[in-house]
C-alpha cells in the first residue's frame, strides 16, 4: 500500500521539481483503487489543474501505465475517449503527465500533476517516484 507519508514525500518531491522548472503545479497521488491519498497545490498554479491532476493520477493507476500511453491510444477514438470520461464521472483524463507507482511489481498508484505542459508534468512526477526509490513499471 501507497502510505500516507510516502504520498507526501511523493507531492513534495514532485514540487521541487515544478519549483526547479519555474512551473506551478498541482500534484496529486492516488491509490491503486483511484482514490486521493494527497494533493498539492502550488500558488499561482491554475485552479483547474487540481482536478486536472487527479484526472491524470486516476488513469495511471486504473491502467497502471503513465497517463500518455492512453492519450495515444486513444487519440483515434475521440468518442470512446469521451463515453469513458462520462462513465467515469470525469475521472478518466487521457493526458500526458501522470506515473504509476510500482514497488517490487506491485501497483501501489500513481503520481499525476497538472500546469505545465504534459512533458514537464509528466517529468516531475517519474523523478518523484524514481528519486524516492519506487518504479514506474512492473
Amino acid at each position: 500500500m501507497l502510505t500516507l507519508d510516502e504520498a507526501l514525500n511523493l507531492c513534495a518531491a514532485a514540487r521541487e521539481g515544478a519549483t526547479e522548472l519555474g512551473v506551478p503545479m498541482s500534484v496529486a497521488a492516488m491509490d491503486p483503487g483511484g482514490h486521493l491519498v494527497c494533493l498539492v497545490r502550488m500558488d499561482r498554479s491554475p485552479w483547474i489543474s487540481a482536478d486536472v491532476a487527479q484526472g491524470k493520477a486516476w488513469t495511471a493507476a486504473a491502467y497502471g501505465v503513465p497517463s500518455a500511453g492512453q492519450k495515444t491510444k486513444m487519440e483515434p477514438m475521440p468518442n470512446f475517449a469521451g463515453a469513458l470520461t462520462a462513465m467515469t464521472h470525469g475521472r478518466f483524463t487521457p493526458q500526458t503527465g501522470a506515473v504509476p507507482i510500482y514497488r517490487h511489481g506491485v501497483l501501489l498508484g500513481a503520481l499525476g500533476a497538472s500546469g505545465g505542459t504534459g512533458e514537464q508534468d509528466e517529468s516531475v512526477c517519474r523523478d518523484a517516484v524514481v528519486g524516492a526509490g519506487f518504479t514506474t513499471e512492473a
